[in-house]
């Protein structure tokens, strides 16, 4: 089991930390989307991720593609791990890490949601077009996105 370049990216409909509802189908036919999933907020790597996400942001955005941080995290953490750091990719509410376990971005670790580092990213047709664990650099991700 897992989740392949290729394969359709699993439907998902979220909050962001400001309280407004994601669907991945809003953006089928209009732009490309990108979820990093990242273990915690407020962490140095997962800070250094989401930051780096931030500095790109007007590439990403210039490409035509939304980027999102996923974690099980809450919403209060969420506001304050972005207003702490100026994020602008918002992030969404991966309620008991519903989200994570579908695009297969979970430690197999019993009885604990922790994150593994991913990046998923998803053309307009809604197809995988990237897939890879770590913190891939915003080249190396635009690269397989075509932008």
């Amino acid at each position: 089991m897992g989740l392949s370049v290729g394969d359709a990216a699993p439907e998902f409909e979220v909050k962001d930390e400001q309280g407004n509802t994601v669907r991945l189908a809003d953006f089928k036919g209009k732009s490309s989307v990108v979820l990093m999933f990242y273990p915690a907020d407020n962490t140095p790597g997962c800070t250094a991720q989401m930051c780096a996400a931030r500095d790109d942001y007007d590439k990403y955005q210039a490409a035509g593609i939304a980027v999102f941080g996923v974690n099980p995290g809450s919403e209060k953490a969420h506001k304050s791990f972005s207003e702490t750091h100026g994020l602008r990719t918002p992030l969404l509410l991966d309620d008991k890490g519903k989200v994570s376990k579908a695009y297969d971005a979970l430690m197999p670790i019993p009885l604990v949601t922790v994150v593994n580092r991913t990046v998923v990213g998803i053309d307009a047709e809604g197809k995988v077009k990237f897939y890879q664990r770590g913190m891939p650099s915003t080249e190396t991700i635009m690269s397989a996105m075509g932008g």
